[in-house]
């Protein structure tokens, strides 16, 4: 009963500040959420100072959710799924070979960068802290978030060609820097020289072309059941059941669920959209996914933005964070600027792109929850701290001028 008193009043607050923010601040939907709840909890912060009862009672609430296991295992299924989904494949085709560079060579020389920066970093602090753990900070910080970067490209106003290069991305990107953190995890879990290099490409193979693999079989059964019937109350149930046993099914075989809910999504959006579904049934398949990750999507920021008051704000964390704004900056201009030095004779690219690119690579909340999901003796609470500081100003900042600096760079 506790577990759904609580969703009951993370639903009434998402409501609630959806309302204020559509009625006064008329932001983007997800960002004006966030900030009102990032808001709110400065003032149970400042409240809990001459009433610490109010300020333990928000903590005991939030302590009953494990955002992690939320957003990991259960609500990111459902939001790749709906970002796919709307995706125009003909438009994604034209440029695929510069998404998938982005999404796998970005995100590892992101990784890389922002790794070695941070160790160093640290021993300017006097911390310190094994390049591995360094790294894996990299791997986490490194995705852009297809759930913050697709809600706010709708408000944002660019050219079709680069809003499918960031979409895109950050929906494949995701899904590898999942599997890369996972790779340096476990490394440190078995030990200096435990894995080898093949071990190593083994276990992303499996993980990546195994969800890739999986989600493209998910996808075709998905559209023989679609094409097969014709009642549009059942044809949404089986997307629901793509999803939610697609994603229950890769996390048995030990394959990324994400790459997997982005195949299938694409394929169900577009082939299964196209041929296996009548006019209504289209209709209510697309509105039933479109309220759905807005619902899911609002109560995520809401989340994010409550998150504040479980974690640890020192002066050296505060210091550390905004000094991770500019180097994950850094590290996006980077890992965009190498693959487009060498892409560009084969693929065009809008005047600005790098500048354009390195902007509108959000951090979110996958970020947040790979950081949540640290041990503590994996230096949990400097990381955790750090990367809540750069999604905050991921989404907020870049997020609100996403679109002006897209009219500028024109």
């Amino acid at each position: 009963m506790e577990i759904y008193n609580t969703f009951a009043i993370i639903i009434v607050l998402a409501a609630l500040f959806g309302y204020i923010n559509f009625r006064f601040l008329k932001l983007p939907n997800t960002i004006g959420i966030m900030i009102i709840s990032t808001v709110a909890s400065l003032l149970v912060i400042g409240v809990g100072k001459y009433d610490p009862g109010i300020f333990r009672a928000s903590m005991y609430q939030l302590s009953q959710l494990d955002f992690h296991t939320i957003l990991m295992k259960v609500m990111l299924s459902f939001l790749l799924f709906a970002g796919a989904i709307h995706l125009d494949i003909h438009n994604l085709r034209k440029e695929r070979l510069p998404i998938i560079v982005f999404s796998t060579i970005g995100v590892v020389i992101s990784t890389i960068v922002v790794g070695v920066a941070f160790y160093f970093l640290f021993q300017v602090f006097g911390l310190h802290i094994e390049l591995l753990y360094c790294l894996l900070f990299g791997s986490l910080i490194s995705p852009t978030d297809p759930i913050a970067v697709i809600g706010i490209l709708k408000e944002a106003n660019i050219s079709k060609s680069m809003e499918t290069k960031i979409s895109g991305e950050s929906l494949f990107n995701d899904g590898v820097a999942v599997v890369v953190f996972i790779s340096i995890f476990e490394i440190i879990e078995a030990g200096p020289g435990a894995l080898n290099a093949v071990d190593i490409g083994i276990l992303f193979i499996k993980e990546a072309g195994g969800g890739l693999l999986f989600g493209f079989g998910l996808g075709y059964l998905g559209f023989f059941l679609l094409r097969s019937i014709n009642n549009y109350k059942v044809e949404v149930m089986i997307t629901l059941a793509i999803v939610m046993g697609g994603y229950l099914l890769a996390d048995m075989l030990h394959i990324s669920g994400p790459l997997a809910m982005v195949v299938a999504g694409l394929i169900t959006g577009n082939k299964s959209r196209e041929h296996g579904m009548s006019d209504v049934t289209r209709d209510y398949v697309d509105k039933f996914w479109e309220m759905l990750d807005e619902v899911l999507n609002a109560i995520l920021f809401l989340l994010i933005g409550f998150e504040m008051l479980l974690i640890s704000f020192t002066p050296t964390f505060l210091y550390l964070g905004l000094a991770g704004i500019v180097i994950v900056l850094g590290a996006r201009y980077i890992s965009v600027f190498i693959p487009i030095i060498f892409l560009k004779f084969k693929n065009a690219f809008e005047k600005n792109a790098i500048r354009m690119l390195t902007w509108g690579g959000l951090r979110g909340g996958i970020s947040v929850a790979l950081a949540l999901s640290l041990p503590r003796s994996y230096h949990n609470e400097i990381f955790i701290s750090v990367t809540y500081i750069i999604v905050l100003f991921s989404i907020i900042v870049q997020g609100l001028t996403m679109g002006k600096v897209a009219r500028k760079l024109r």
